[in-house]
């Protein structure tokens, strides 16, 4: 063999392995800048943030002055309304924070940059999805400890465990994952961000009318009963309104009665991830659709 082959084919092989990372370190590399992304843009507009604590604040303040002389036996035994009101209005905050969390996407794709995300070399497109999942998690759990820490000021005898708040924000994020990807899904498929929030405020109200959030299900009638046993923010605030009123987490300890079953902290709770798990799998199929 000629010296100068042999000096090129000696110089031509690499000096060691090229090693690929693996999914989880492409997805964590490229949710990162998307998620900081987010995080900037509520730095620089901190408005929907404040927004999303005073509305539920101001429906805890006038619905609680609304009721302040209603008799405490009236909704539950030895409840003040004031008590009551404050697990329902933790999950509106929630569901209302993230009904939002397509908004952002919604604007993305009316001002071009998500078309610029799509090009881009991305290896799972995934994280377009986890960044903005994760943001509206983040953001929904800081409105809610604010809701909880205002109660704890507000009613000196409300005494919350460690336990019971970390309990609380489990169950408020799984109203945050199903009702957020339900967003995100209708960012993809609504033409522009008027319809989204026409769709927002068609839903936001008759979802908190139609829970147990302002009245237990014994005060409505059958239609409306019929409708809050299958709404998921019945089983949150109830869930919710029974760790909120004990200092021992017992799973057997049932919640709520509806039409059909009498449900207990363990079933609510398989209630919400059922929920969740169908959620997912059918917006992860329309998304992939609206991709293709």
């Amino acid at each position: 063999m000629p010296y100068s082959l042999k000096y090129t084919k000696i110089h031509l092989k690499p000096k060691s392995r090229i090693i690929l990372g693996n999914k989880l370190n492409y997805i964590y590399h490229e949710t990162y800048p998307l998620i900081k992304r987010l995080y900037l843009q509520t730095k620089r507009r901190p408005s929907t943030l404040i927004s999303g604590i005073l509305q539920p604040l101001l429906w805890l303040i006038l619905f609680g002055a609304l009721f302040q002389n209603a008799p405490v036996g009236l909704f539950t035994e030895n409840t003040n309304y004031n008590l009551f009101l404050s697990p329902g209005i933790i999950i509106f905050t929630a569901f209302t924070g993230s009904i939002n969390a397509g908004l952002p996407l919604m604007f993305d794709r009316e001002f071009g940059f998500f078309n610029r995300l799509l090009i881009s070399p991305i290896k799972s497109r995934n994280s377009l999805i986890i960044s903005h999942v994760l943001f509206i998690i983040t953001t929904t759990t800081i409105q809610t400890l604010f809701i909880i820490f205002f109660n704890i000021i507000l009613y000196k005898q409300i005494n919350y465990s460690l336990n019971i708040i970390f309990t609380t924000l489990m169950i408020t994020s799984l109203i945050t994952l199903s009702i957020g990807s339900m967003s995100i899904c209708l960012a993809f498929i609504l033409p522009g961000h008027i319809e989204l929030l026409a769709f927002i405020l068609l839903i936001n109200l008759p979802m908190l009318f139609s829970s147990t959030a302002l009245a237990p299900l014994s005060f409505m009638p059958y239609w409306l009963q019929m409708i809050a046993s299958i709404n998921p923010l019945t089983y949150a605030i109830e869930i919710t309104r029974n760790l909120l009123d004990k200092t021992i987490i017992e799973h057997k300890t049932f919640i709520v009665q509806n039409l059909w079953m009498t449900i207990t902290i363990k079933q609510g709770i398989w209630v919400l991830i059922i929920f969740n798990i169908i959620n997912l799998i059918i917006v992860k199929n329309i998304i992939y659709y609206k991709f293709e």
